[in-house]
Order: structure tokens, then sequence, then C-alpha cells
């Protein structure tokens, strides 16, 4: 991840939530207290998300010791200490929710994007995400997807020609839609053509495009369509996949399967934070 951006976004979410500052904790609580911060897996899953401890927590207070007890892509059991943080109790505790909200959701789409990649068990293709992400967490859900086994589709709509249906219908054809775009670009940027006809592949194909998606292919379709794939040209499938089916898409020789429930309908892994008061 980049360490700059990753300070930033938590300088901003500990500010959304800090306001100026926690009136509960500092009422209550002695600003001299020391104590730690026990973070513990509640359930069994793969862990993402040690920077957004590493660098988060340091934000608060520089004097904060971190140990950390798992690496990014690692399985955590239930009951598994996963990190202890020392320092000022005030401190801690105004840390503990917005890094919490982070680590789970995180951990929560690495562990199915594993499930995913296991699932399809296959080697010769790929599990991707897609840009249906929660906006302003884009960076850290598709930094999840590589701690789960997957890999990253474009980032964003900057860095990669995605031609679509509406683009096509415009511009009157595939080849049309490629030429006007061969013409502006250089040669850094890839081409991708959704199709799901076996007449709009040729065509895709006639037009050398980079990458061919398959949109709301059936697996036994997807078999037809990559035979005639040159092998020059990557293949991707997407639409209708679900952890359920997604076995049946096993064998059928495309690189990859993009799957949009990865960062959109993924469960937070459970994991807890307790506070320890020295005495």
């Amino acid at each position: 991840m980049n360490k700059l951006k990753l300070k930033r976004m938590l300088e901003n979410f500990f500010l959304e939530d800090l306001g100026e500052g926690d009136r509960t904790t500092d009422l209550i609580i002695p600003k001299q207290n020391q104590g730690r911060l026990v973070i513990m897996a509640k359930e069994t899953g793969i862990f993402s998300g040690v920077d957004i401890i590493r660098v988060g927590f340091p934000l608060l207070n520089e004097s904060i010791e971190i140990e950390l007890n798992i690496s990014d892509g690692s399985q955590v059991k239930k009951g598994e200490v996963l990190a202890i943080i020392k320092g000022n109790v005030g401190d801690l505790l105004k840390g503990e929710r917005v890094i919490l909200n982070l680590i789970q959701r995180m951990s929560g789409v690495a562990t199915l994007t594993n499930q995913a990649v296991q699932k399809l068990n296959c080697s010769e293709t790929k599990i991707c995400d897609t840009r249906k992400t929660t906006p302003g967490l884009r960076m850290l859900e598709k930094y999840a997807v590589r701690c789960g086994g997957g890999f990253n589709h474009r980032s964003g709509l900057y860095d990669g020609v995605m031609i679509k249906d509406n683009h096509i219908e415009y511009a009157g054809s595939i080849k049309l839609a490629v030429e006007q775009v061969k013409k502006q670009v250089g040669h850094m940027i890839k081409i991708e053509v959704e199709t799901e006809t076996m007449e709009q592949v040729i065509e895709a194909v006639d037009a050398k495009v980079d990458v061919i998606m398959f949109d709301n292919c059936q697996p036994e379709q997807i078999r037809k369509l990559v035979s005639i794939v040159p092998k020059e040209i990557v293949t991707e499938a997407s639409g209708g996949i679900q952890l359920s089916n997604l076995a049946s898409y096993r064998g059928t020789g495309v690189d990859y399967i993009s799957l949009g429930f990865l960062t959109h309908s993924y469960q937070a892994l459970d994991i807890s934070a307790n506070l320890l008061i020295d005495p």
C-alpha cells in the first residue's frame, strides 16, 4: 500500500471520529494512565491490515509501542492474539474503533477472497476484483483482495480502457470503438472489451484488443469462446458468478474471473480489542 496515502486516510478517519476529542475518555480516565490494548481474533479467517495498526496508532501518540504477532495474508484462529498495543490509555481508546473498523473489513475481504480461490481451485484461472468497492476504501479493499490470494483489476477509470455495451452502442461497433481509442492512447494503456456473443468475441479478436471479457456467459459457453481467442489476448469472465457456482467455472480455460462480491458483499471478520490498565 502507499504509506503516504494511508497516513492521510487515517488522519481523516481519526478526525471524523474524534472531532475535538473523546469526551467520555477525557472526562473519566486520568491522562497519565498507561495500559495495553489486546487485539484478538474472535473467529478464524485471513488477516489483512498490519499497516493500519503500524501506521495508525503512532498518529495519535508517537510513543505508543506495537507488538505484532501476525502478517498480512496469514490465517488467524479464534482466540489468537494478533497484536498488543502499549501506551497512554486515552490514546489507545481514541484509536481503537477506527483501527478495528478497518482491519475487520479488510480481513473480511481477504477471507472471502481466499474462500473464492479455494472454491475455484484452478491454477490456470486467477480470481480478481472489480471497481465495486466502498467509496474511500478502494486502496484498502483491493490490498485485502491480494492478501486473500486474489488479483486486482484496474484501480479506477483512469488506468485502463474498458469498452462496455454503452460505449459500443455509441461508437457503432466494437471495431469502431477500438479504432477510436487506439488513435488516442499510447502503447502502455491496455484495452479491454466486454462481449456477450460469439460474434462480438470474433470482432474483438480481429480488433486486436488486449483483454476480452465474457460477460454473463455460462461455463460451457466460455469454453467455446476461449477456444477462438489467441493466447496473446487475456480472457476474463464476469457476471452472475457467485461462491455457490464458482466451481463450475473450473477448467474453462479463462485467465481471470472478476467478482464484484469480494468487495461489496463481504462480512467483516470479528476482531476485538480489550483494554488492560497498568497498575
